[in-house]
């Protein structure tokens, strides 16, 4: 791995007006001790001059804080972070012409031609995939080998106690990820396909509350939105990640309580396609299904500083800084579905959680990296020319 992240925990917890994280409007509640007497036992006396104070609980730091932020606040974070994210889509989409160009090198589909005749050869050098079927088989027996992805290292001086542990954490991380998460196989064995053409693609670690354990998948380099002056995924200011689900799986988020219950809006399938999904549909010889149910949300990773839940300081004023949070919005309707924290409850720095891992092939010059399209694209199209030309002659 290029890089390594541990796995964040998410929302786990049902909560709602009432429910679990539930809080009063203020911080505590001022009960009058003469609107309470007239209902006490017979016999019990209380003196009408005090106040019984009753100190409500604090929101549950995993708790969607949408389900107790005003409308009109929500609307203007949705608004904000759709136009920043539409900014940071239109900065890459000379990136995303040229991967959708360098994909059809991989000569999946045989093209009919009549230039310079009628029936003149449409065949496609495989140079380019060639390249691509060998790092993927190669990467893949040492990213995942018969005897498991994870091995473990003592640090320090080994003992027997220490050797027996690392044994146990080696075979129960084992058992996780080539049992329990069965998504991990077949994702990673994708992402080494997608990797070597396009030079970046990313993985999603996390704790899925529907499924009750952690979740490796795989996220396509058009899939993680990221700005322009972006360097690394660490660091970046906001990271969104576009993630198209079915209604019946919101649904099940929604009553668990992980998202708002809002009315949904469906996208329109072929207008949110970008140019890299229009030609690997085209290369598969798939079409969008316009009937589909399929929703487009949102999933931005950014700093924000919300009122009533701002940073203090040590005087217990607002400091003014920016706290991570995690805003899932609909796309199509433009409303909230979520907005949770994103840092440890435990943590004083207040430190933002890594939910993704940067795959590159080779380091380029900025945030992504460069592939196999760009380094022998423009040989793999002179090889595909040539080749041409000389059955063209011969025919």
């Amino acid at each position: 791995m290029a890089e390594s992240g541990q796995i964040p925990t998410m929302v786990e917890k049902e909560i709602g007006a009432g429910g679990p994280g539930f809080v009063a409007e203020s911080d505590s509640l001022q009960i009058e001790l003469d609107d309470v007497a007239p209902t006490l036992p017979e016999g019990i006396e209380l003196d009408t001059g005090e106040q019984m104070e009753v100190v409500a609980e604090p929101y549950n730091h995993e708790a969607n804080l949408a389900e107790v932020m005003e409308d009109g606040v929500l609307a203007s974070i949705a608004s904000d972070l759709q136009s920043k994210v539409k900014e940071d889509l239109e900065s890459r989409q000379d990136w995303e012409e040229a991967i959708a160009k360098g994909l059809n090198l991989l000569g999946i589909n045989y093209e009919d031609r009549s230039d310079p005749f009628l029936g003149a050869s449409g065949v496609t050098h495989p140079l380019l995939s060639e390249a691509t079927t060998q790092f993927q088989s190669q990467a893949y027996k040492e990213m995942l080998p018969s005897g498991g992805p994870v091995k473990t290292q003592i640090l320090g001086v080994a003992t027997k106690e220490t050797e027996d542990q690392a044994q146990r954490i080696k075979d129960y991380m084992n058992y996780q990820i080539t049992e329990v998460m069965e998504e991990y196989d077949q994702d990673t064995d994708q992402m080494l396909f997608y990797l070597p053409l396009t030079g970046s693609t990313f993985k999603k670690v996390y704790f899925d509350p529907t499924k009750q354990r952690a979740i490796s998948k795989f996220v396509p380099a058009e899939d993680l939105i990221v700005p322009y002056s972006a360097s690394d995924i660490r660091t970046a200011e906001r990271v969104t990640h576009m993630v198209r689900m079915s209604f019946n799986d919101i649904r099940k988020l929604q009553v668990a309580g992980v998202y708002k219950d809002v009315e949904l809006s469906t996208t329109d399938t072929g207008d949110d396609e970008g140019a890299i999904q229009e030609t690997t549909d085209e290369l598969q010889g798939l079409h969008p299904n316009y009937s589909d149910d399929s929703y487009t949300l949102l999933e931005v990773h950014v700093d924000l500083d919300l009122e009533g839940f701002e940073d203090l300081d040590s005087q217990g004023q607002p400091s003014g800084i920016m706290l991570p949070y995690i805003v899932t919005i609909d796309q199509g309707s433009n409303k909230v579905l979520s907005v949770v924290r994103n840092f440890r409850e435990q943590d004083p720095l207040k430190r933002k959680r890594q939910y993704f891992v940067h795959f590159k092939f080779l380091p380029g010059f900025g945030f992504y990296g460069f592939g196999l399209l760009h380094t022998i694209g423009g040989l793999s199209r002179a090889a595909t020319s040539i080749l041409r030309q000389l059955i063209d002659a011969g025919t």
